[in-house]
């Protein structure tokens, strides 16, 4: 691990003390914008106070910064752990880092990902898949059958694990021989080593369930897929919901929603979403033509 991505998890990560207060996502964006823009050459070696003073920072929080910068020995600590543990750190300069989330999300995609199982799924072209934990039966089926269609075609799915929509398409597609991304808002450490998964997560490999974390995980789920499918969502609440506007109103990715009928679907599809049948499944590269990443 080169300093520069040392440097990204000492200003990212809690590292297993629940008290240290790292940067948030909108904090480590001002900074990386101010390095690029004003000093180039300070992006290779570690920032000091005078630095940050000369970058417009305050006595505070140049202090703030270089005090996390300095707890190399906290990071190697926890790096050992996460080695013992099968999880591995992949910051946003490094090589293995997506695409996708640096092209669609630039400086607010995470600093840093977490990451536990097979990393070479991330070479893999992946679709994604959203929607209510409380499943109606031929909305369970669209996910079980997209799941499966994703298996078919060689497209890895990515989902977020949660009861209902996720696990349904997830299990599908492992059981149809397909490989999966599972983006978790819990504990990565925790997570069951499986044949064709690999597990995701924000922050911290052994940071515990918060709302905030299954709320931020969103924008990772439908940026990482090259389509976003929406099997069922409640109008105007939910995380399916929130999730899928403001990947509408971002431009982040299309957005294909199972036509069920509902009052959430018809107004996803003013939004600009489309609405699809299971028919439309069995060829996903017609679907995803419109994004331009093919």
């Amino acid at each position: 691990m080169n300093p520069r991505e040392r440097g990204f998890l000492l200003l990212t990560s809690h590292l297993g003390n629940p008290d240290r207060k790292p940067l948030t996502t909108a904090q480590l964006r001002t900074l990386s914008l101010r390095v690029k823009q004003s000093a180039p050459s300070r992006e290779d070696r570690e920032l000091t106070e005078q630095d940050l003073t000369v970058l417009g920072y305050g006595g505070d929080m140049a202090r703030r910064i270089c005090c996390l910068l300095q707890e190399e020995e906290l990071l190697d600590h926890y790096l050992s752990r996460a080695s013992r543990l099968g999880c591995v750190p992949i910051s946003r300069i490094n090589p293995l880092y997506p695409l996708l989330l640096r092209q669609r999300l630039g400086e607010d995609a995470p600093g840093c990902l977490w990451a536990k199982g097979d990393l070479s799924i991330l070479d893999v072209p992946a679709i994604s898949l959203v929607g209510s934990r409380e499943l109606l039966p031929e909305n369970r089926f669209f996910a079980q059958s997209l799941g499966r269609q994703a298996a078919k075609q060689g497209l890895a799915l990515v989902s977020g694990n949660a009861r209902g929509a996720d696990r349904a398409g997830q299990e599908a597609c492992l059981e149809a021989g397909g490989r999966v991304i599972s983006i978790v808002p819990d504990q990565l450490s925790k997570q069951p080593e499986r044949p064709n998964v690999l597990y995701l997560s924000e922050e911290d490999y052994d940071e515990p369930f918060s709302t905030h974390r299954a709320l931020s995980r969103n924008r990772c789920i439908h940026t990482l897929g090259r389509i976003v499918f929406v099997a069922q969502a409640d109008l105007g609440k939910g995380g399916t919901w929130d999730g899928t506007v403001k990947n509408l109103r971002c431009g982040w990715s299309s957005v294909a929603c199972f036509r069920d009928g509902s009052p959430a679907s018809r107004e996803l599809e003013q939004m600009g979403g489309y609405l699809i049948g299971l028919e439309d499944l069995a060829d996903f590269s017609g679907l995803m033509e419109p994004t331009g990443f093919l």
